[in-house]
């Protein structure tokens, strides 16, 4: 769909070079860039994705903290044993 906007980047261009009227031409620049703008936009957001964080996804406080104990109290008995000869 992004395609179209380039699409139109590429008339108004067309239109920009065989007008005979100034204001009819930058008008029609002022298109071009707005268009190629919104292509290059376009093309990122296919690739890379939107980007937007998954608020879902977030870890809470409370969260991290249960799993940062968790964590530590895994790597206390491996501490322990490797004390003992």
């Amino acid at each position: 769909m992004y395609w179209l906007f380039l699409l139109l980047a590429l008339g108004c261009f067309g239109l920009a070079m065989k007008t005979p009227h100034m204001g009819l031409m930058l008008l029609s620049l002022l298109g071009t860039l707005v268009f190629l703008l919104v292509w290059v936009r376009g093309l990122y957001v296919a690739r890379f994705g939107n980007l937007q964080r998954d608020i879902s996804s977030v870890i809470d406080p409370a969260e991290l903290r249960r799993l940062r104990e968790q964590a530590q109290a895994r790597q206390q008995p491996a501490q322990d044993d490797s004390d003992t000869p």
